[in-house]
């Protein structure tokens, strides 16, 4: 009975070390991480989202009083250092000026030159040189530079309803 115990434990032992070639291949898993944001206003997803190219060709055939709803992704070019009431986004040539639905949310100050996803209505409008220079003000420009304001200039703009922000680190997976 010993011997036979004895065989069967080798037997088993021997099943266990066989190597299979299936095995020795590395398997390549896909990383399937999903970034992770800062939300601001209303939930947004990340989904349908346009370039800001894209964005510049549908800007291009938009007159004065015109919208459409929609989300792009660009960089940010400039935040209010006032309260973060409104950013520039940057559009290739030229730059969206970015404020927010119903002055219901701000922005972080320290956001310039990160890719952020923006929902909400673009249109064109012409900013007068009043406007222009509270801007400019907001953005801490100086005197001299607020005193070149001199005529109203038309202007990309866009009300959002919300803001997604792209945190540093992926999110971990939930376990």
């Amino acid at each position: 009975m010993k011997k036979l115990l004895l065989l069967a434990l080798a037997l088993v032992i021997l099943a266990a070390c066989k190597t299979d070639k299936k095995n020795e291949e590395p398997v390549v898993e896909a990383e399937t991480q999903e970034m992770a944001y800062q939300s601001f206003g209303e939930k947004i997803t990340a989904d349908n989202v346009l370039s800001s190219e894209e964005l510049m060709e549908k800007y291009k055939h938009l007159n004065i009083g015109d919208s459409i709803a929609v989300k792009f992704t660009s960089e940010v070019k400039e935040v209010c250092q006032n309260k973060g009431c409104w950013m520039k986004m940057d559009m290739g040539e030229e730059e969206a000026m970015v404020r927010f639905k119903d002055y219901g949310f701000f922005m972080p100050k320290d956001i310039a030159g990160q890719k952020v996803i923006v929902d909400g209505y673009a249109f064109v409008t012409e900013m007068s040189v009043e406007d222009q220079r509270h801007y400019a003000e907001d953005a801490g420009k100086t005197a001299e530079e607020i005193a070149t304001i001199t005529e109203p200039k038309r202007t990309l703009s866009f009300t959002s309803s919300g803001v997604l922000i792209p945190e540093m680190e992926p999110a971990m997976e939930k376990q």
